[in-house]
């Protein structure tokens, strides 16, 4: 299974994701991960990665892209991932599909977790008392700017994979169970056809 979670900050990509690898057995590629464990191996990509970082840069896509084919070449992505956190931009998900292609695999779905907003911020309030503020984006000023990249960057993401027929929508504001289950149903029809 390859896949992809979208969905805004504080939808539950992270959790399902976690779900999902501990159900199927799967990795999940989280693209903040690799990119400190490229640094930490010392690969020639992971160098590229932290020379520019250490100049306060963005990763460039192509670095990005790197990482990710590098990840890929690991056993643990045998039986399939799920990629949570990229691609951010239509541009990171061209580049992806190329990846693919060049590596004879394909998506096999791209999940949406659809959120009310107006509802998001009681969510992050509560996963801040839960966790005692131990996260530091778990604040409303740091959400409302981290939605508004969402819309103007990821989302546009979405209508990519709904051009191409691959997207399915999970409404998640249900809880983490509920939105487990629906999820699960769904990926059990795209295997299965």
């Amino acid at each position: 299974m390859r896949l992809i979670l979208l969905g805004p900050p504080g939808a539950g990509k992270g959790t399902q994701a976690q779900r999902l690898v501990a159900r199927r057995g799967v990795a999940q590629l989280s693209t903040g991960d690799m990119l400190r464990a490229a640094v930490a191996a010392g690969t020639p990509t992971g160098a590229r990665a932290k020379a520019i970082m250490e100049r306060g840069e963005l990763v460039p896509d192509d670095v990005m892209i790197d990482i990710i084919a590098d990840r890929l070449d690991r056993p643990d992505t045998a039986k399939g991932f799920i990629l949570d956190g990229f691609p951010r931009t239509i541009a990171q998900a061209e580049a992806l599909s190329d990846l693919l292609a060049r590596k004879n695999q394909r998506l096999d779905a791209v999940i949406e977790i659809t959120v009310d907003e107006g509802k998001l911020l009681d969510r992050i309030e509560g996963r801040a008392r839960e966790t005692g503020g131990a996260r530091a984006d778990d604040t409303a000023e740091t959400l409302s700017k981290r939605l508004a990249v969402y819309h103007a960057q990821t989302a546009p993401v979405a209508d990519y994979y709904r051009d191409k027929g691959m997207l399915r929508q999970v409404h998640g504001m249900g809880t983490v169970e509920e939105v487990g289950v629906v999820i699960e149903n769904l990926l059990s029809e795209v295997m299965e056809a």
